[in-house]
């Protein structure tokens, strides 16, 4: 009995501590967003708290100053909706098909998601780029969505979690007369709810902090999304500090709200299928 509370009175300091340790830049982050810019040069990020040096005058010019902060804001925000709601679906619709169906080729179909994995973006980089210019899609949003609406690993984690859905569940409907439409539409689509819901967090998350794809293939400013309009704060001819230290704390905000959100069904998710029987 003493080992187990001994045991457990050790495993929550441990997490306290990574707790603390995690939240650490953000605190730092916040404090920062308080101090005139001039502050970040002089210092960098620091934990000192000097009440004498803090205001809100930072967050007075980030709602009523003369900038284009919200126009990127609000870019992200319709991006990271669009491209997730997309990922979602298609990678699901995708992932069923390799689950629930038998079809000649589907093992190495399958294999080609698996090295897809592997391969990392930097090396797709100029094929995609010559692709998306041979297309015309350059400086548009659906150049930013299509490439990533079918991710291999969701498509991955989706089949895993779809692997450990009773097939009888298909079964059942297909007796009752449903369409294989149906069928997904129906039963399938609401047993993925948890998935969904870890998927989205983590689709949302690399979406909002997507900075390289964007910024090649972007080039008109009104449509810039926040990491590209943050990064054009620093230039060699002044940097606007005040504005990019409370615009990126800012930005922390949707990710926070979406991860309230779902969190009811994160852990869920991620663990679904872990254990079978």
């Amino acid at each position: 009995m003493r080992k187990d509370v001994a045991f457990k009175a050790v495993l929550f300091l441990f997490f306290a501590i990574l707790c603390i340790l995690v939240l650490i830049p953000f605190y730092a982050v916040a404090l920062a967003s308080f101090k005139p810019g001039g502050d970040l040069v002089r210092n960098g990020l620091n934990l000192s708290f000097d009440l004498s040096r803090m205001s809100l005058n930072n967050y007075v010019f980030l709602f009523t100053g003369s900038h284009s902060y919200f126009t990127w804001f609000f870019n992200s925000v319709f991006l990271t909706i669009v491209q997730v709601v997309l990922t979602l679906f298609v990678s699901a619709t995708v992932a069923y098909g390799f689950s629930a169906y038998e079809f000649r080729g589907k093992n190495f179909l399958f294999i080609c998601v698996l090295l897809i994995m592997m391969v990392p973006f930097e090396i797709l980089l100029l094929p995609l780029y010559k692709l998306t210019n041979d297309l015309g899609l350059m400086n548009t949003y659906s150049a930013i969505v299509l490439p990533g609406i079918a991710g291999a690993a969701t498509i991955f984690f989706f089949r895993q979690y779809l692997s450990g859905i009773p097939r009888e569940i298909i079964a059942a409907g297909r007796v009752d007369g449903a369409s294989e439409y149906g069928i997904y539409m129906r039963l399938i689509l609401p047993i993925m709810k948890p998935s969904f819901a870890a998927m989205a967090i983590l689709n949302g998350m690399n979406s909002w902090n997507n900075f390289l794809w964007p910024f090649m293939v972007l080039s008109d400013s009104n449509k810039y999304t926040l990491p590209i309009g943050l990064k054009t704060l620093l230039t060699p001819y002044g940097n606007n500090y005040d504005l990019l230290i409370v615009g990126s704390f800012f930005s922390i905000i949707p990710i926070f709200v979406l991860f309230m959100a779902f969190q009811k069904y994160f852990i869920d998710g991620m663990t679904a299928g872990a254990v079978k029987g």
